[in-house]
């Protein structure tokens, strides 16, 4: 005896509802990881920039360093000891201003937002309105 309905091999409408609801929560735990991956990516530049803004603040100390220590033995000794310490004071001065720059325009590198998560979200969004139309 056969019974009339939906043939066996056919999923229900349960089943479907149930696969995109398992669909769904597996993209939002994927996008959760790929944000999690590019705010992990973002800090490590910003870490990087802010230690070459540290290094440009101890090249600055010792900029100040040495220049004081150069007018102090410049008056003292008019050449030899104060001169030297001026033109390492100098070589300090340079060092400080690349690691400035460099730590400077790593830093305006970082990204503040997750731009690839927004983006595919956005196209997630997108594929579920059309979805329900």
């Amino acid at each position: 005896m056969s019974y009339p309905g939906p043939e066996p091999s056919e999923p229900s409408l349960g089943q479907l509802v149930g696969e995109i609801g398992e669909d769904l929560s597996r993209l939002v735990r994927q996008e959760l990881q790929l944000a999690k991956a590019e705010l992990r990516e973002e800090a490590g530049k910003a870490g990087k920039a802010a230690g070459l803004l540290g290094g440009a603040g101890f090249a600055g100390y010792m900029v100040a360093l040495l220049l004081t220590l150069a007018v102090v033995f410049g008056l003292g000794n008019v050449m030899d000891l104060g001169w030297a310490a001026l033109i390492v004071a100098v070589i300090w001065a340079v060092v400080g201003a690349v690691l400035y720059t460099t730590g400077r325009a790593r830093l305006r590198e970082v990204q503040p937002k997750p731009e690839r998560t927004v983006e595919t979200l956005k196209e997630d969004a997108q594929w579920a309105r059309d979805l329900t139309k």
